[in-house]
């Protein structure tokens, strides 16, 4: 190690700083969390013999005393700051801050979570007047040297104005501009000498006023105040905000890696390139990557230039690719990717820089990767000997699952639109979307809250600063970039349709206009784009069902779709490693086989008050609701009664063998009442009764809380025939599905219970029409239980069990009524909270553990204590969260219920979350 435990400051635990490089390696993968993905991959590399440039790496633990006491943090760093420079410089031959021979470095963000392009870069760190005369002798001391050195300055100042002060980017952008154009060129390096020296003091004098001091000369500050910004870039807005997509804890804090920088920006036999030891997309063995000559590390994710592949292509121009311009290289790097790939067990992503012919390798880390990619890469390692099963199951992500099953454009709906067809890209994300173009991060987010149309964001290349508005949009467009670009990563890993390098595009911010050649279309209008071709349409699109929805619904053959094929190994791989079991919440007969087709086992949730929307059996409900007398309210159930035992058969014989478990009517009335004078006109008239009286009867039953009314097992209790009507024609219909050899299993379960005698006599209810509906020759098995969607419900759970079967955590409204959120009014509330790290996640996403969660251990422990055979399982929103399903299996609940589109993410999830996992 760099120093010994006695002398560090008692702030730190382990070392602040490790090196790695031809003198030693002090980390490796295994302390990912304390150097970060970045810097345990170097040094793993570094071990391996991989070609890594050698360096140091500052630890997480820095990262965390930094933003609790900046100065005191960096005080104590200083000094094992400067004894690893001066080994780097002894490992490079060169000298930090020295005028000849001198060393640069490079200085990068690296979290134990890799969170592409979100946290801050600077590179050329150690560049003045003193020390550009020194790069320029060792680098030949010619136009060429001169020219790469003067290129490396203006990277550093615009690098170090905009990451460490702030400076706009559209400062340096409008010089940079200005020169190319008033030169008539395309790029910095194909300006003359001259003209580059003259840009390098405009830079300079830009700096200057944007910031009121000139640029720093000092190496030493230079880097000091470039690892300050790493540091600080942890907490930036596009930082947490990626924090809050992906589920990433806010106190794992960044590592930073400072790095001897290797130049791909010497000339023609220099370059830098990101490459995927599969592909990212499709998951095929492929080599997938791209390059650019003469580049730095930065402007290939960046998207600023189009880059050239790795591998040839369909549409590939000869010599271009890397490996007919620099061959050794190109067989170095294939043997570099063999070896890392066999290393890690997993798809690599890996950058390079390539410095007059000669390799280095930047980094390696976990490729992101699709939905379609995941599975195809983990049941491929399988076949392939590299990982087990169990491995596999862990390596795909259960939320990803639901990318398989997102709307596509078909061949047949891409046919009927080519007359809308405007440009073609780089297809770098899946599935199809169409939506209303959004030419920034801030009218993506702002349509997005003022309308429920779907949003495209379409920009030239997108930034860190675009993660919100590529969060919210439906879809991502953008005129420059490539493959690995930051619009396809990040598209990758949000499930995003995404298209690339659309070279057509151009974008006219002042005018919020884009144009396709001949084709302007305005922002607000939509535009539709394909992810998996590369094709752009003016207007909207039809979607259909995705391969696997479709196989599944018996529109396509299964031998038709390996997709399906993997699909189906990974999830049965998960069946057998899960002891949770998953159900769906599905109201109808539709839904019911979709969701048992994908795994399901079982309803957990079957809403009943869901089926009375159709015109005619709302009007008969309002009928029920309306009336003032029990016998009305009796011939209005009598005609809901053959449609209600309809549904059950239906939903039943869907489910045949497997539990469905119904929920009795749980209707807030004002959701079923009619509203207005002509909705209310119009029901007195097709009902045949009085305005006024409608009118009348519609204020005696409105509610100011009608959330927490009569509603529930409370309006069942008041008017018992309706729990009659619907346990009738539940047992009715189990009944018939019996006499025709089917296998019903009904559970039945009443909602809103918050009193230990509502429970009793609502199953006393039920209880009576069972036997009402038996025979001896046909008796009915059934179970009665109750949704604990109540706080109180929870902590009298072991008088509720003495009556009940089952117990259903109902957590949506669990959530609301625990913490006093109501779930319809405060989305913009909740990510405010979010955003100030007053709360850590939605607790209607994910499961909160400190407050609901409490409440269900509880309930789930004092239930089972009055009733050890008790069931206990959960039907809220939640049972599709895969933390929220990794809580219910620590609790030892029996199953979840999710929406049947997520029943396979969830069965994934529950693998997940066994405890061997």
């Amino acid at each position: 190690m760099n120093t010994q435990k006695n002398e560090l400051p008692d702030e730190f635990h382990k070392p602040p700083v490790y090196s790695f490089g031809p003198l030693g390696t002090d980390g490796s993968t295994d302390l990912k969390t304390l150097l970060g993905g970045k810097g345990a991959n170097l040094a793993e590399m570094t071990r391996l013999d991989v070609p890594v440039p050698p360096g140091f790496t500052i630890t997480t633990e820095v990262c965390g005393w930094y933003v609790r006491d900046r100065s005191s943090a960096l005080k104590a760093l200083r000094p094992f700051v400067d004894r690893a420079l001066k080994r780097l410089g002894k490992e490079m031959g060169q000298e930090f801050g020295r005028s000849k021979n001198p060393l640069l470095v490079s200085v990068r963000s690296g979290a134990p979570i890799s969170m592409p392009g979100m946290m801050d870069t600077v590179l050329n760190v150690g560049l003045n007047s003193e020390t550009r005369q020194g790069l320029i002798e060792r680098a030949g001391n010619d136009d060429a040297a001169q020219r790469t050195t003067l290129d490396c300055e203006l990277r550093l100042l615009e690098m170090f104005g905009t990451v460490v002060d702030q400076v706009p980017e559209s400062v340096f952008n409008e010089l940079r501009n200005s020169a190319l154009e008033a030169n008539g060129v395309g790029r910095v390096d194909q300006l003359s000498i001259s003209r580059l020296n003259e840009l390098r003091e405009a830079f300079h004098t830009v700096y200057a006023s944007s910031t009121g001091a000139a640029f720093p000369g000092d190496p030493r500050e230079q880097l000091e105040r470039a690892i300050e910004a790493v540091f600080s870039s942890w907490n930036s807005s596009r930082a947490q905000t990626y924090r809050r997509l992906h589920g990433i804890a806010d106190d794992l804090g960044t590592a930073v890696n400072v790095q001897a920088m290797v130049f791909g920006n010497a000339g023609p036999r220099s370059a830098t390139g990101v490459c995927f030891t599969r592909n990212p997309s499709t998951g095929t063995p492929e080599f997938f990557g791209e390059y650019l000559i003469n580049a730095q590390g930065e402007e290939v994710v960046a998207g600023t230039r189009t880059p050239m592949p790795i591998e040839p292509g369909p549409s590939t121009k000869p010599g271009t690719t890397f490996g007919e311009v620099f061959p050794e290289a190109y067989r170095e790097l294939l043997e570099v990717r063999d070896r890392l790939e066999t290393h890690y067990g997993d798809v690599q992503d890996i950058e390079f820089t390539v410095e007059r012919d000669r390799l280095h390798i930047l980094q390696t880390r976990r490729g992101q990767r699709t939905g379609i990619a995941a599975i195809r890469i983990a049941t491929d390692f399988v076949d392939e000997g590299r990982i087990e099963p169990d491995t596999a199951i862990n390596r795909v992500d259960p939320v990803a699952l639901g990318q398989l099953l997102a709307p596509v454009l078909t061949s047949e709906s891409r046919a009927s639109a080519s007359d809308c067809w405007v440009a073609q890209g780089l297809p770098a994300g899946p599935g199809g979307a169409s939506g209303r173009i959004a030419l920034d991060a801030e009218s993506a987010i702002k349509m997005a809250e003022t309308t429920e149309d779907p949003v495209i964001l379409v920009r030239m290349e997108t930034s860190p600063e675009d993660i919100a508005g590529m969060a919210i949009a439906d879809g991502i467009l953008t005129a420059r970039g490539g493959a690995t670009s930051h619009a396809a990563v990040v598209a990758r890993g949000l499930g995003k349709p995404c298209v690339v390098g659309c070279e057509t595009l151009r974008v006219r911010a002042k005018a919020r206009a884009i144009e396709f050649g001949k084709t302007t279309l305005s922002e607000g209008d939509t535009l539709s784009l394909d992810g998996s071709t590369g094709d752009v349409f003016s207007g909207s699109i039809e979607t259909a069902d995705s391969e696997i929805l479709r196989v599944i619904d018996g529109n396509l053959d299964r031998d038709q779709s390996t997709t399906h094929m993997r699909f189906t190994r990974l999830l049965e791989w998960a069946d057998e490693k899960r002891t949770l079991g998953v159900r769906a919440n599905a109201d109808t007969p539709e839904d019911a086989l979709r969701a048992r087709a994908l795994g399901a086992e079982g309803i957990g949730l079957c809403r009943t008050e869901h089926m009375f929307f159709g015109e005619e059996r709302i009007r008969t409900f309002r009928q029920m609701i309306l009336a003032r007398s029990a016998e009305g309210r009796c011939g209005a159930l009598e005609m809901l009664l053959p449609w209600q035992r309809q549904d059950f058969v239906e939903i039943l014989s869907a489910m045949d063998g497997l539990p469905v478990t119904v929920r009795l009517l749980d209707p807030p009335l004002h959701e079923f009442l009619p509203h207005g004078t002509q909705e209310i006109e119009r029901f007195a008239r097709e009902a045949g009764l009085p305005v006024e009286e409608v009118r009348a009867r519609v204020e005696e039953t409105s509610e100011s809380n009608p959330m927490l009314g009569t509603r529930g097992c409370r309006l069942g209790l008041l008017f018992p025939e309706i729990i009659e009507m619907q346990a009738r024609a539940i047992f009715q219909a189990t009944q018939q599905l019996k006499s025709a050899g089917g296998d019903p299993h009904p559970e039945i379960m009443i909602p809103l219970v918050g009193i230990s005698e509502e429970a009793l006599r609502t199953r006393e209810v039920i209880d009576r029409i069972a036997a009402e509906t038996s025979s001896a020759d046909s008796p009915i098995a059934y179970r009665v239980g109750t949704m604990i969607e109540i706080p109180r419900a929870a902590f009298i759970a072991d008088r509720l069990a003495k009556s009940l079967d089952f117990f259903s955590f109902g957590t949506n409204d669990l959530t609301q009524m625990t913490f006093g959120f109501s779930r319809d009014d405060t989305a913009a509330l909740l990510n405010q909270y979010a955003e100030s790290g007053i709360l850590a996640e939605d607790p209607f996403v994910t499961i909160d553990r400190a407050g609901v969660g409490a409440l269900i251990q509880i309930a789930a422990e004092r239930g089972r204590a009055g009733n050890p055979r008790l069931k206990v399982g959960l039907c809220g929103e939640h049972g599709g969260d895969p933390k929220s399903i990794s809580f219910c299996r620590e609790l030892g609940l029996d199953y979840v219920s999710a929406s049947p589109l997520r029943i396979p993410g969830a069965r994934l999830a529950a693998a997940q979350a066994e405890p061997n996992s």
